[in-house]
C-alpha cells in the first residue's frame, strides 16, 4: 500500500505559476509510476502528466509545454511545476500511483490522493 498527500494548491491569477507536491508513504516509491490528473466542476477527471520510474515524462497536449512533472526519489515526492496558468487550468489535482510504467488511464492508477484546488482567477 502507498498513501499519498498532495499540497500547494490556492488562487493565482492568470498567467501566474504554481507547484504541487505530492508525498508518498508506503512502500517503495521509486518502483512507482507517478501522475497527475484534475477534474474541473462539471466535467470528468482528466490526466494531466505522468513519470515513470525511469524519469520518463510525458503530457497531455493542454498542458504541454506550461507543465512540468518532476520527482525527488529520496524524498518521496513528485512534483508539478505550473506555469503561465488559466482559467481553464482550474480543477481539483490528483496524485496518483501506478505499478504499471507509462500508463495514463485512470483504471491503472491504484493509489490516489485527497486532492488539491488550484483556481485560477481571470
Amino acid at each position: 500500500q502507498v498513501q499519498l498527500a498532495e499540497s500547494g494548491g490556492g488562487l493565482v491569477q492568470a498567467g501566474g505559476s504554481l507547484r504541487l507536491s505530492c508525498v508518498a508513504s508506503g512502500r517503495t516509491f521509486s518502483s512507482y509510476t507517478m501522475a497527475w490528473f484534475r477534474q474541473a466542476p462539471g466535467k470528468e477527471r482528466e490526466f494531466v502528466a505522468r513519470i515513470a520510474n525511469s524519469g520518463n515524462a510525458y503530457y497531455s497536449n493542454s498542458v504541454k509545454g506550461r507543465f512540468t512533472i518532476s520527482r525527488d526519489n529520496a524524498k518521496n515526492t513528485v512534483y508539478l511545476q505550473m506555469n503561465s496558468l488559466a482559467p481553464e487550468d482550474t480543477a481539483v489535482y490528483y496524485c496518483a500511483a501506478s505499478d504499471w510504467p507509462f500508463v495514463t488511464g485512470q483504471a491503472q492508477y491504484g493509489y490516489w490522493g485527497q486532492g488539491t484546488q488550484v483556481t485560477v482567477s481571470s
